[in-house]
């Protein structure tokens, strides 16, 4: 005992006090003092069998009761502290869990009969209590880190695609309690720098946040100077390396310049000007063109140094608005440069479309009265805030990205709620309020009690909902629109007449807007060749391949993009294989998938892996 007493006595383990080691010489098997049960095991054993409630030992039964209070305590205090070290949220060195792990627990052996001595680095307490252990150094990075590290773009990629936080973020609370630390730090910093809520769908965001964490513990935040000179510099080096791969791909696939203007606070007329391939839109350049935007020699003349700066060779399209003098222009431009093609914005077009609908008499009465209902009521606080409550807080505007499809969905708001909106201005609460007894309101609660407004709303919706349809599908960037105008435009018109029952008397004033603005700007052989290249449509109608419009758009196409007549040959030998479905076409997979797959992603996701 008096062995065990000086093993003992730099012990602050309590389980020490109440158990006896049953050979010096074999660390692992230990006797209880009450019940003289011999157990195999560190001290961790002796403290569960004296508190008892473990699978791995049986309880004690005869340890008095202040004792299992004075384990129990010790075991909770123990498990605290790891808990605190777990969730420290700043620290250079990581102290070893073997160290926290009973690390009173073990005894060193004495060796040829000498003292043992505590070795350099080994866990000791001090009389303070306080932990000196043998730390953790950081892991050390190497070379090969470098080449085998995970790409921080790719991993960004599978999580988002993923959508959730992997089961270890929610099954382990520390995991899950730095993560929400990191987070509130993230957005403490966004909040302090006034940063939208919108940059985290960058991205960019992702890998960012994915290379912080690849690097570990650790990393210094970068300098004012270092993100405004050098990493400046290295991302225009970055930014210049993607514009070559753009400009790269042009000579191979073609391109389209695309020239959009508006006008700032200021009243400048302001043009920018793109290049879309199948790589992606690239910006070239802006200008102030307030001086000759209204000219169409001047317009003809800027898009012309366009075209030479990009190459003829490589541009297929010139994409602007339908103003005058870029109507002009683009026929200036078709005319000195025979072998590409001039096209009207196609969104831009149906949004004239629409315009030029709603100017119908009876259609522009409607959607004057509908205007003048949304106005009178979102001018009036306490009267908007009746409208929500009747209609469950839906609103009666929903913007878009054009004016009239702005408009149309104005009018097809107010007309869903129009049950609602009749509740609302037949109720008391409407009837005892002062803006009934207003010359404004008497007037707007007449409009919507009268039949004939609501039947004139519907009868705009039927012609008009095709077409936004139509803006919808041109106007997205899920996919390129080329290959779908053609068809949309043929399903917007079926779908007015069937709303019709065929009665052309009824839509031929509207048919004939559609048609004037389809046929004069925007119908262009280059979407009948779109339709034509199309699987998705092209195997589904037998009629496309005989089809007088389109065949005929398809080899103007042909002769216009392509100068060599060689190559012209070349092209349209081919064209029979694809119609008849040969070779690659014909191939099951092929076939499959004629619906889901977008014409030309098949070329541009293999070039771009």
């Amino acid at each position: 005992m008096s062995q065990m007493s000086s093993a003992e006595s730099g012990r602050k383990d309590p389980a020490w006090k109440y158990s006896t080691m049953v050979n010096l010489k074999n660390l692992s098997k230990f006797k209880c003092n009450f019940c003289g049960k011999e157990m195999n095991g560190d001290v961790c054993r002796v403290k569960q069998h004296l508190v008892g409630g473990y699978r791995n030992v049986t309880k004690c039964v005869r340890c008095p009761t202040e004792v299992r209070d004075e384990i129990s305590e010790f075991i909770a205090k123990k498990k605290q502290v790891k808990e605190q070290i777990n969730l420290m949220p700043d620290f250079d060195d990581l102290v070893d869990e073997e160290d926290f792990e009973d690390e009173d627990d073990l005894v060193e052996l004495p060796q040829h009969g000498k003292k043992s001595i505590p070795t350099q680095g080994s866990t000791q307490r001090t009389s303070s209590g306080s932990v000196q252990s043998k730390l953790k150094r950081p892991r050390k990075i190497g070379p090969m880190d470098c080449f085998f590290t995970p790409d921080p773009d790719v991993v960004a990629q599978k999580q988002k695609g993923k959508g959730k936080q992997s089961k270890i973020d929610e099954n382990d609370p520390y995991r899950k309690e730095l993560m929400q630390r990191a987070y509130v730090r993230i957005a403490r910093w966004m909040y302090d720098s006034a940063i939208p809520f919108n940059a985290v769908n960058y991205d960019s965001f992702g890998p960012m946040i994915e290379a912080i964490g690849q690097f570990g513990p650790g990393l210094k935040p970068p300098t004012y100077h270092m993100i405004r000179v050098p990493y400046l510099k290295k991302e225009v080096d970055r930014v210049n390396k993607l514009m070559k791969e753009h400009r790269d791909d042009w000579p191979k696939y073609g391109c389209s310049i695309i020239c959009g203007g508006w006008t700032d606070k200021r009243n400048r007329t302001l043009l920018i000007f793109l290049v879309n391939c199948p790589r992606g839109i690239m910006f070239i350049e802006s200008i102030d063109a307030s001086s000759y935007s209204k000219d169409g020699n001047k317009m003809f003349n800027l898009l012309d140094k366009f075209v030479e700066k990009i190459g003829e060779a490589n541009v297929i399209q010139v994409v602007t608005d339908s103003a005058a003098a870029n109507v002009l222009a683009g026929k200036f431009l078709e005319a000195k440069r025979p072998h590409l093609y001039w096209t009207p914005c196609a969104a831009h077009c149906l949004d004239l479309m629409l315009e030029d609908i709603f100017k119908l008499p009876n259609f522009k009465k409607t959607f004057e009265r509908a205007i003048g209902i949304h106005g009178y009521i979102y001018n009036r606080p306490s009267l908007l805030n009746m409208m929500r409550r009747f209609t469950q807080l839906k609103e009666l505007v929903k913007p878009a990205k054009t004016r009239f499809a702005t408009a149309f969905l104005t009018l097809q708001r107010v007309y869903q709620q129009r049950n609602n909106l009749r509740k609302m201005f037949t109720s008391e609460e409407w009837t005892k309020s002062k803006w009934a007894k207003e010359p404004q309101g008497k007037k707007t609660a007449q409009i919507l009690l009268m039949p004939s407004f609501w039947n004139h709303c519907h009868l705009a919706l039927q012609f008009s909902c095709p077409l936004v349809h139509v803006l919808r599908k041109v106007d997205g960037e899920e996919k390129p629109p080329m290959g779908y105008i053609y068809e949309a435009m043929d399903r917007a018109k079926e779908a007015i007449a069937n709303s019709f029952n065929g009665n052309e008397e009824k839509y031929k004033d509207v048919f004939q807007i559609i048609d004037q603005r389809w046929n004069v700007q925007l119908h262009r052989s280059l979407h009948t060749t779109g339709f034509y290249l199309n699987p998705k449509f092209f195997y589904k109608d037998p009629r496309a391949a005989k089809d007088r419009e389109i065949v005929s758009g398809l080899y103007q196409c042909i002769s216009r993009l392509i100068p060599a007549l060689e190559v012209q040959d070349k092209v349209t030998a081919d064209l029979i294989k694809y119609e008849n479905a040969e070779g690659l076409f014909g191939i099951p997979m092929a076939i499959r998938q004629r619906t889901t797959r977008v014409p030309g992603d098949l070329c541009s996701s293999t070039k771009l892996s």
